[in-house]
């Protein structure tokens, strides 16, 4: 029976020794026989990962990055086990590989053996999706030569290392340096104002292209319109700080305010946003409305020294009592005044106890209040009007029994004591009962009724002759 020269016994016993000395070389070299190519040895100085600072430095320990089939692990665990970086990124939702899929693993983006100086990165950068970052590139299409933006002008350390671990760190700084090229005084005020942290507040879109203050509460009018924004946003740092402002006057202008606060802190309720001179103040809300001579008065002539609240209302408080009044009219100045004039006075007697009727109404007040008094003034006739001689003291003291204020003749006596409307259809003249004109408490009745005194004797038997005639006794 014949064999194969492969399988002969020689041929059988060279290859065992071919293959024991293939697997003797995989390792003494450490199986670097069965590398497809050079690894990476880019360095950063002074950063080791795994206790190497590049790939290259492992040598030949295939182990190191390739797992064995029977191993569970994987290469990404391997990968993580040295760059622990790159772990703590992916819990950071913010970083550039928190916002990548664990997934996604890490060949999908990096590869090795393709030599000592090839870039460890082999994914595009130019479909990533910035904005997931936190900052998009919508306002960053070209630099401010005109150029399109390459990773390396915001993230230097790309341009001095191809190496990528931890070289798309960015700081604030970078902001500063590529604006202030071509903007250096907004760049350098800008900075003094908000602080250097630029991408608390600008998002790349930019949040405050075409920003219009006029769509908010706050509109910026007059003298507000050309105000900076950190004169009323002072350590705005964020979003979150430029909101929520205190939008009253005094918020800024709490210094300016002369008022110590007297008016509140509603500004615009006399003042302009155009300016702080010619303030109109509407005192006619108020509870002491100004009107006459009063509108022309100064304010400091009655909230002296600034003080407006509490201030009295009372006509007192500015006005003296004059001496003419002696203090008998009281604080109301009103009640006889106007804001007109002093002069020209208007007091109305018919709300005192005595009115003012007839001829009384253009008696002038020195007539019955001698010497300026006018409390305890006697309201009775007499004190003014002496009981005449006509009269011979027989009427008393109330005039108005007879007379009105229109005028003194034509009295008019209400006979009560017997009514006159008895007989006659033509008024009885006094004489016919009161022949004695100097007193008419006598009277008789005989002036009408002639009658003899036998006669009455003889009709009013048992009455007291003595009383005979006094008639309005019994009639």
């Amino acid at each position: 029976m014949r064999h194969l020269g492969c399988l002969t016994p020689f041929g059988l016993g060279a290859g065992l020794v071919a293959l024991a000395g293939v697997l003797l070389a995989a390792f003494l070299s450490g199986g670097s026989m069965f590398s497809p190519g050079p690894l990476n040895a880019l360095a950063s100085p002074g950063i080791t990962y795994g206790g190497v600072n590049s790939h290259a430095a492992l040598g030949g320990d295939c182990g190191a990055c390739h797992s064995s089939p029977l191993d569970g692990d994987g290469m990404d665990t391997h990968c993580l086990t040295c760059h622990t970086n790159i772990q703590a990124q992916q819990a950071d939702p913010t970083s550039l590989h928190g916002i990548i899929p664990a997934s996604q693993g890490c060949i999908a983006c990096h590869s090795e053996h393709r030599g000592a100086a090839a870039s460890l990165t082999t994914s595009s950068m130019a479909d990533f999706d910035h904005a997931a970052l936190g900052f998009a590139l919508t306002a960053h299409q070209t630099t401010a030569a005109g150029q399109p933006f390459t990773c390396a002008d915001c993230h230097p350390g790309l341009a001095k290392t191809p190496h990528p671990s931890g070289a798309y760190g960015f700081t604030a700084s970078y902001c500063q340096d590529c604006h202030a090229a071509y903007q250096a005084d907004f760049v350098t005020g800008h900075v003094a104002d908000f602080g250097t942290d630029c991408i608390a507040c600008h998002d790349g879109v930019d949040r405050y292209t075409g920003f219009d203050h006029n769509t908010l509460a706050f509109r910026l009018e007059g003298k507000h319109a050309t105000a900076t924004c950190v004169s009323c946003h002072t350590q705005a740092r964020d979003p979150a700080s430029l909101k929520g402002l205190d939008a009253t006057c005094l918020s800024c202008h709490q210094a300016d305010d002369v008022h110590k606060g007297a008016f509140g802190p509603d500004c615009a309720g006399c003042h302009s946003v155009n300016t702080w001179e010619g303030a109109t103040f509407d005192h006619n809300q108020t509870a002491f409305p100004l009107t006459g001579v009063h509108i022309k008065v100064a304010c400091a002539d009655c909230h002296g020294n600034h003080v407006y609240k509490g201030t009295p209302t009372a006509c007192v408080n500015c006005h003296a009592d004059p001496q003419v009044h002696l203090g008998q009219f009281g604080t109301d100045c009103a009640a006889c005044h106007t804001t007109d004039t002093w002069k020209g006075v208007t007091f109305n007697h018919n709300q005192t106890a005595f009115p003012l009727t007839g001829a009384h109404v253009t008696v002038a007040c020195a007539s019955c209040h001698v010497n300026n008094v006018y409390k305890g003034t006697p309201t009775a006739c007499v004190s003014c009007h002496a009981d005449p001689q006509v009269h011979l003291g027989q009427f008393g003291t109330n005039c108005n029994a007879c007379h009105s204020t229109s005028r003194w003749t034509g009295a008019v006596f209400k006979h009560t004591a017997f009514p006159l409307n008895h007989g006659s259809r033509t008024p009885v003249p006094c004489a016919t009962c009161h022949p004695d004109s100097s007193n008419y408490k006598s009277y008789t009745c005989y002036g009408c009724h002639a009658h003899t005194l036998a006669n009455v004797v003889a009709e009013h038997r048992g009455v007291n002759s003595a009383d005979l005639n006094n008639c309005l006794r019994c009639h």
